[in-house]
């Protein structure tokens, strides 16, 4: 499987819920074809914007399973199975391999914070477990542990044809630079920040695995595109007009500004599930003001 099919611009997408908390399998079907519509190179299911920690086993095996047949081979589906147990990991990794994802996104165990050898021993045994493609995830800000680019080179090194790329989201746009001094040119970097996708794409990533792209999937896949080509000036011109948004979509913690812009533009219920709740009213003001201004929503 060709390592540059993961290149692009790729959207976390939210897990609706109805008003009564349940999944909302018509309006995610709707969400996985209004992504493809706008040219989105790809969808990632369960990962962080998608509430993945408060999905059931089989709440959280059904949304890939929506959207893979949503999207019907029309764009990738890389499928969050990540957990801080790998026996967990390597289950879901397997049903995803099952339904059809062309890629799993496994963030690094959190909470139990391993140490570096655990971290590869871990990584290693779900690529060796399962036999698909798998995206590294590292973001300490949300794990409490950093997966070294030495321990992402050994295991790219060790697994050349499972381990195939890493989501970056320290907010460290030289260790993008530093991974690829470490790596072959196919391995794949993505950005795990909307605001920092293009200095990482002038340094190396291929591609962002966006929140923004929730909303803007057309702009943010245009901007990423334009960054391909080589076109930075188009990119910098696009990453200009949305900056507003990629900084208001953290004014709370993902994904709350996601899942309240989309309602805001009527393509869900503002449903979370504790631990998280609503905006404060003056957070979703600013959230109002910005999308407005970018003449999405009134």
């Amino acid at each position: 499987m060709p390592h540059a099919m993961f290149t692009g611009a790729y959207t976390a997408i939210v897990t609706p819920f109805t008003k009564a908390g349940k999944l909302d399998e018509p309006r995610l079907r709707d969400l996985v074809e209004f992504q493809v519509a706008n040219g989105i190179d790809g969808i990632v299911p369960c990962g962080t914007t998608g509430e993945s920690p408060t999905l059931d086993y089989d709440e959280h095996n059904r949304v890939v399973e929506v959207v893979v047949a949503a999207a019907a081979k029309r764009c990738k589906v890389i499928a969050g199975t990540g957990s801080n147990c790998t026996a967990e990991a390597i289950t879901l990794t397997k049903h995803a391999k099952a339904v059809g994802a062309d890629a799993s996104l496994q963030v690094a165990p959190y909470y139990n914070k391993p140490t570096q050898a655990g971290l590869y021993a871990h990584f290693r045994a779900i690529a060796e477990a399962v036999e698909l493609p798998l995206i590294l995830y590292n973001i300490p800000g949300r794990c409490g542990v950093d997966v070294a680019n030495e321990t992402t080179a050994r295991l790219r090194r060790d697994l050349p044809q499972w381990i195939v790329g890493l989501k970056e989201a320290t907010g460290n746009v030289d260790r993008v630079s530093q991974l690829r001094a470490l790596v072959d040119k196919e391995f794949v970097v993505l950005s795990g920040d909307d605001s920092l996708t293009v200095p990482m794409m002038v340094v190396g990533a291929v591609g962002v695995i966006s929140v923004a792209s929730n909303i803007v999937p057309r702009e943010v896949s245009d901007m990423v595109h334009a960054a391909q080509r080589g076109d930075f000036a188009k990119a910098v011109q696009l990453h200009s007009r949305l900056l507003a948004l990629f900084k208001d979509l953290f004014i709370e913690t993902n994904p709350i500004p996601v899942k309240a812009a989309l309602a805001l533009a009527g393509r869900i219920e503002e449903t979370y599930r504790l631990p998280l709740v609503p905006m404060a009213d003056n957070n979703k003001a600013q959230l109002r003001k910005t999308l407005a201004a970018l003449g999405l929503v009134k």
